[in-house]
């Protein structure tokens, strides 16, 4: 099923840094507990492709909602779901995941 257009969009780990920095953003880390253990975005939730339910995406009034993952897949496959599900909101997708992010310098944390 392809995306709607108007409802997911890529957005660069720039942009949501940016976001995140002023408390703008909701970020959704849809890779496994494993992955997020190594590292991870500092205010990110972790919520897993494998048991990911759209029920679970916390609220986003008035702040970006942000889905990423480890190269930017896994995260079209959980916008999948959330707009399968009924989720009308507009999610944002990490250009890059977890790697560009890394990549930038951007910080990260462990645990």
């Amino acid at each position: 099923m392809p995306l709607p257009p108007d409802q997911v969009f890529y957005v660069t780990p720039a942009q949501i840094k940016d976001w995140r920095d002023r408390d703008e953003a909701v970020i959704v880390d849809v890779r496994e507990d494993n992955e997020w253990q190594e590292a991870h975005i500092p205010g990110a939730i972790l919520m897993p492709l494998s048991t990911f339910d759209a029920d679970g995406i916390p609220d986003t009034e008035g702040k970006h909602l942000v889905f990423h993952c480890r190269s930017g897949r896994r995260c079209g496959m959980a916008a999948e779901k959330a707009v399968a599900s009924g989720y009308k909101g507009v999610i944002k997708r990490m250009e890059g995941g977890f790697l560009a992010w890394s990549a930038a310098g951007y910080d990260s944390e462990k645990g």
